[in-house]
């Protein structure tokens, strides 16, 4: 019997990538990168209308150039033909999201809305909702709305909705011209199969869409019409009108390849597509998490932490909490960092100075390892230093993205392998804020696992990490785990295996090696954690706004 392959593809923020699986033992057989052509757009739309701060967009052909250029790589690399290709599954970074006409083209590739950033797709880390974001906390508080209790008691301006509000208030002809607004992944899903459907969860995660169960004993759907209507008269219709259709579940079939688009791949007509999924919750399966009250980081330019519960319980802010949103029959809870591998760019492409990087390359290194070694000489504690990782707002457990960065200790015989290690830190310690926020709501945390390039490529960072957590770390063996999750969803979908669960223990696997704490690491950084969290509560809780405040002397 021929062997079944799956195709997997993760879009993250800067660059998409294609892996091909066999559907049996999860082993990869080929992958493709292709990194967006234009990036980010952050300063400037493509033709150089400039966008304003905390504004983070992208260019949707770029998204189509990942699948025309690495699906057919997979083949050519492997050999594989196009009928032992069973299914296809994808993963986006949520919640970004775009105007589209009725045709599913975006209203940016119109040429009177081009030089319309609104017209544009807006990435997660489009910050400049946060306004929205708090006039929506207001009002839900204001008036006792059910679902806010189980997204952490806060809006959070990474989502949909504060993004549609901001679009609503700053561009309304955008927000009445465009026929539907479409999350990333189901408007690829679109493109390959022609039907428009919607990724259950995306929208549960980025649009609040609540399946009904119990202690909740709400009603199914988004929030509600009157509660949309207060924030704008545009957002009264805007769920039946431009949000509409019947969300699918992880690993149902959205639909089959379209004719036009398997000719461009060089796959067949009508091959299953599965619906979308987030990057994050995708690599939950990805690294072989097929039970609850096991936790996942998901390390990159961000982090997100995944956990399933058979239980569901108020966390005072997570990113969300959704009745099936990660794997089947648990409730899956979300929370996470805004910046991780983003903190780390910044301090190297800002602060280090040229004589390291001279160093760095007349070692044979890149700067990022070359800093990393330097600071693995140091003793937990030898920096002097202690940062809060906040370098692009704050995610959980406070969801503010006006929140900054801070380094404390600072002096004349501070190096940059101090800041470098004390930034590793603060991740490390922001994510010990969250495991600590699950576990005080009830919802345990029995082993803890990491994924991503972050988690593959960094030695120090995962020890640090073990022992700030005081856990042992597994580390997911692919290199790509958001992906081989993608590729289980597609797997699914094809009726290779009943449901995501069982394609994750089958398909899931980690590295026979772990990272366990030293515990006298552990006493140092248990000392460190508590300073931490002095300094969490003080600037981040309402003790002291200086970094508001100082925001608008400008």
């Amino acid at each position: 019997m021929a062997e079944k392959y799956v195709i997997g593809l993760d879009y993250g923020t800067l660059s998409g990538r294609a892996i091909l699986v066999n559907a049996e033992n999860g082993r990869t057989v080929a992958q493709s990168v292709k990194n967006y052509t234009h990036g980010v757009l952050e300063k400037s739309l493509p033709d150089g209308t400039p966008l304003p701060a905390a504004w983070a967009l992208t260019v949707p052909a770029d998204y189509l150039e990942v699948l025309t250029e690495t699906i057919p790589k997979l083949l050519a690399q492997s050999g594989v033909k196009a009928e032992n290709i069973v299914g296809i599954g994808l993963d986006v970074t949520a919640s970004t999201f775009l105007p589209v006409d009725r045709d599913g083209m975006p209203l940016c590739e119109k040429e009177e809305y081009a030089a319309r950033p609104h017209a544009w797709m807006k990435l997660w880390k489009h910050h400049a909702a946060q306004p929205q974001a708090e006039r929506m906390t207001a009002l839900a508080r204001e008036r006792n709305e059910d679902f806010l209790q189980w997204y952490g008691g806060t809006v959070n301006a990474e989502w949909t909705l504060p993004k549609l509000l901001q679009i609503a208030e700053e561009d309304p002809e955008i927000c009445r011209e465009a026929d539907c607004f479409m999350e990333a992944g189901d408007w690829l899903v679109m493109r390959l199969t022609g039907e428009r459907t919607r990724s259950m969860c995306i929208a549960g995660y980025k649009l609040q869409y609540r399946k009904a169960w119990e202690p909740s004993g709400s009603a199914a759907g988004y929030p509600g019409r009157s509660y949309l209507s207060g924030l704008s008269p545009l957002l009264a219709d805007i769920v039946e009108e431009k949000l509409g259709g019947y969300p699918l579940e992880p690993g149902e079939a959205a639909g089959g390849l379209t004719e036009a688009m398997a000719e461009r791949l060089g796959l067949l007509p009508g091959t299953p597509v599965a619906a979308a999924a987030i990057d994050a919750h995708a690599a939950v399966p990805g690294v072989g998490i097929s039970r609850p009250r096991e936790l996942l980081m998901v390390l990159g330019t961000s982090c997100c932490a995944m956990l399933c519960s058979e239980q569901a319980a108020v966390v005072p802010g997570i990113f969300g909490m959704v009745k099936d949103g990660i794997l089947p029959g648990y409730y899956g809870y979300e929370a996470g960092q805004s910046s991780v591998g983003d903190t780390f760019d910044w301090f190297v492409r800002n602060c280090v100075p040229e004589s390291y990087v001279r160093e760095a390359g007349n070692a044979g290194t890149e700067i990022h390892r070359y800093l990393t070694e330097k600071a693995a000489l140091l003793r937990a504690g030898e920096s002097g230093l202690l940062a809060l990782d906040w370098w692009n707002g704050n995610r959980s457990c406070l969801a503010d993205a006006n929140l900054k960065g801070m380094i404390l200790g600072l002096d004349l015989a501070t190096k940059p392998e101090h800041i470098y290690r004390a930034l590793i830190e603060s991740c490390a310690y922001g994510m010990r804020t969250i495991m600590e926020a699950f576990e005080a709501g009830g919802v345990k945390v029995e082993r803890v696992y990491a994924c991503g390039g972050i988690a593959k490529k960094n030695p120090l960072m995962m020890q640090i990490y073990a022992d700030v957590l005081n856990r042992e770390i597994r580390i997911g063996s692919s290199d790509q785990s958001s992906a081989l999750g993608a590729a289980m969803f597609g797997a699914v979908a094809a009726g290779v295996y009943p449901a995501v669960t069982e394609a994750a223990e089958s398909m899931g696997h980690v590295e026979e090696y772990s990272y366990r704490p030293v515990p006298e690491n552990v006493g140092v950084y248990r000392r460190l954690y508590e300073e931490y969290s002095v300094l969490h509560d003080y600037f981040g809780c309402g003790g002291n706004d200086v970094m508001k405040r100082i925001r608008c002397l400008w």
